[in-house]
């Protein structure tokens, strides 16, 4: 009697112990973060700091098929900490190395997953692995963000959303300002595109994702109008139709049941919640890259980013010259001059050179001769790079490549994607993979936020993904602010990495003076402030927009734009604040560059410029002139010497600054 009372008490022990919910936790290198995930009925994270909640608890889950859900009644096999200390080369990023420290958390359980965590001292992470074999679905995925209160959302809102299906949502640009919500207003049917940037008051929260491969791009929306943003995923197409722009566009017809089909052991996409206690730390963050694949194509030594001078934003806006420009060997090959002139490395023959609406990249029209432009280019030194509609090149990739590839072309612009489900997704892994096998470089335009593949794959050099300055081309100030948007971007999509935003415009106005144009655009702001984005946003492969017209009529500020480096040894993050004003200081070799941009108020700084050391220093500087408020071209050029380690710039209303520092 007394064994079997005994038996009972400890099977009731196991069974009460195995009720109560089990919890794991880690906490970041410094102490900074701990994040916990509690394991009951299902799988809850949490992140805190030593004086608040960040995350609080939220479930985490993932539905395999019709009758399995990975994190609903889960079975814990093991627990496993560890820690990452290493320094990554990056050596085509925005600096040359990028510093991985983190702790860490495996949790294994029954039924072929585990969920591995990771705690930084700015940031937290998780992800699914999964070990099992053969092929199955993934129905959904379950990844809420709980906060406590009702915190604002910078809302990058899927464009002109209100009246449309999710399903309609998931056809989008990723392309739009930020409305400013608060949680409970956001609405239930609206889709957000990544980064999304959450104000606590006391501190910014930015949610993106990386290593994102053959599976989905996550949306967030608020399912209830209460305090939790949650994933959305495009479902698995079923019927893809020819259509969209020009006939370049895959337009979904019809889905499957299910947002990705995978096979075998396999992880998934890194969930990121990065956490800044001022506004500055998100103008250098390394997130993305630290959790995407490593460089899965070895020699690098032929990828060269730089500088492009384009023609399509300008509309082929040559004057002065004795032929009618437009897409023709004549026009390109003065561009090529242009270029050759001024030190810019390459030239792009953006939408037009091939038939149109043939989907056809092997039918070039009359006009255009690709192999004598890229002769031409290739004896004064400048490149060749193509656009190409994404389902032109989609339909006949290997062929295409290797064609332009032998021909001489240096790589490829890639637009109209306009979707992130799971088969766009490995278009692009599939894209980039084909390029680097014949030595070309990618520009992925009309494109989703960088999710980490060009540390996998160097050779894709941009992304848009942003709101960037061709808007300005078609938009009113009532329907585009987008002085207020490029101090915004910094903080927000450029987070998840470069942006292919295609500054550079010789028109510049204030408010009272600004209107849209095809034919003559013009920027909002001032000079300098075009001047400062080729500082400030991160863009390895970075536009010449105007024409060698209006270049040629700027050289000194051509001469600014033409020399300045696109990737860095050295990024520092000075000062900001979203939807104010942003200030970054970028070194390649012993030059320092500094860049600064301000919203609509003009504004005074006194930077802090401790990081460069001991030693006098050459300031080459570019400030708004005088009368910038007026006439928002107006600028100053000066050469002084920096003795002490601060400096003051003024800024006029939607101006900017530019400062080049070299050792004396």
């Amino acid at each position: 009697m007394k064994r079997l009372l005994f038996s009972l008490f400890a099977l009731l022990a196991v069974v009460s112990a195995q009720a109560r919910p089990t919890q794991k936790s880690i906490t970041s290198p410094d102490g900074s973060l701990t994040v916990t995930v509690t394991i009951d009925k299902d799988i809850r994270w949490s992140v805190k700091d030593a004086s608040q909640t960040i995350i609080a608890p939220s479930q985490i889950a993932m539905q395999i098929g019709e009758n399995e859900t990975w994190g609903v009644n889960p079975v814990l096999r093991k627990a496993t900490t560890g820690s990452i200390n290493e320094r990554i080369p990056s050596p085509l990023y925005k600096k040359a190395e990028v510093e991985d420290n983190c702790t860490t958390l495996t949790l294994t359980f029954k039924g072929d997953y585990a969920v591995e965590i990771r705690a930084y001292d700015n940031a937290a992470a998780y992800r699914f692995v999964s070990t099992r074999k053969g092929d199955y679905t993934v129905k959904n995925e379950v990844a809420e963000f709980s906060f406590e209160k009702d915190n604002v959302v910078y809302c990058p809102y899927v464009r002109d959303n209100e009246k449309k299906t999710f399903a309609e949502q998931h056809y989008t640009s990723f392309e739009n300002s930020y409305e400013l919500n608060t949680m409970s207003e956001m609405g239930n049917q609206r889709l957000m595109f990544l980064p999304v940037l959450v104000d606590m008051g006391n501190k910014k929260v930015c949610f993106t994702e990386s290593d994102l491969r053959s599976y989905p791009g996550m949306f967030l929306y608020n399912s209830n109008n209460d305090f939790t943003l949650e994933g959305h995923y495009a479902p698995v197409p079923d019927l893809i139709t020819q259509g969209g722009h020009n006939m370049l566009q895959g337009e979904v017809q019809t889905a499957k049941p299910y947002i990705a089909k995978v096979s075998g052991p396999r992880s998934f996409p890194w969930r990121i919640c990065i956490v800044a206690e001022n506004d500055a730390q998100l103008l250098n963050d390394d997130m993305v890259f630290r959790l995407s694949q490593p460089n899965a194509i070895g020699d690098t030594s032929w990828i060269k980013p730089g500088k492009v001078a384009w023609e399509w934003w300008n509309n082929w806006g040559l004057y002065g010259v004795d032929f009618q420009p437009g897409i023709n060997n004549r026009t390109y090959e003065y561009y090529i001059d242009f270029a050759a002139r001024n030190g810019v490395e390459y030239v792009i023959l953006d939408e037009g050179w091939s038939v149109n609406k043939k989907a056809d990249l092997m039918q070039v029209i009359p006009e255009i001769d690709v192999k004598h432009l890229c002769d031409y280019g290739k004896e004064r030194g400048v490149g060749i790079v193509l656009w190409a509609g994404y389902w032109a090149l989609d339909r006949d990739m290997e062929r295409v490549m290797k064609h332009y590839s032998e021909m001489g072309v240096k790589g490829f612009k890639i637009d109209f994607m306009d979707r992130d489900d799971q088969p766009m997704v490995e278009f692009y892994e599939r894209a980039a993979s084909t390029a680097a096998k014949y030595h070309l470089m990618c520009d992925f335009h009309g494109a989703y936020k960088t999710s980490g593949l060009s540390r996998m794959y160097p050779n894709v050099v941009n992304y848009e993904g942003v709101n960037g300055l061709e808007q300005v081309k078609w938009s009113t100030l009532e329907e585009l602010d987008q002085v207020t948007y490029d101090v915004q971007i910094p903080f927000i999509r450029m987070v998840a990495g470069p942006m292919d935003y295609t500054q550079g415009a010789m028109m510049n106005s204030q408010k009272h003076g600004y209107r849209y144009s095809n034919a003559e655009p013009m920027s909002q702001g001032t000079r300098c402030r075009q001047l400062a984005m080729y500082v400030v946003f991160e863009s390895p492969f970075n536009m010449l927009c105007d024409s060698p017209t209006a270049y040629e009529k700027e050289p000194e500020c051509t001469e600014f734009i033409a020399k300045i480096p696109t990737v860095w040894d050295q990024t520092v993050a000075i000062d900001g604040k979203v939807g104010e004003y942003c200030v970054i200081a970028r070194r390649a070799g012993d030059v320092w560059y500094v860049g600064g941009m301000t919203n609509w108020d003009e504004r005074e700084l006194e930077l802090d410029l401790s990081f460069l050391g001991n030693g006098n220093y050459k300031v080459t500087e570019y400030v708004d002139g005088v009368n910038a408020n007026k006439i928002a071209r107006d600028f100053r050029l000066t050469e002084s010497t920096l003795n002490g380690r601060t400096k003051k710039v003024r800024m006029a209303k939607g101006g900017g600054f530019a400062l080049k520092i070299e050792k004396m």
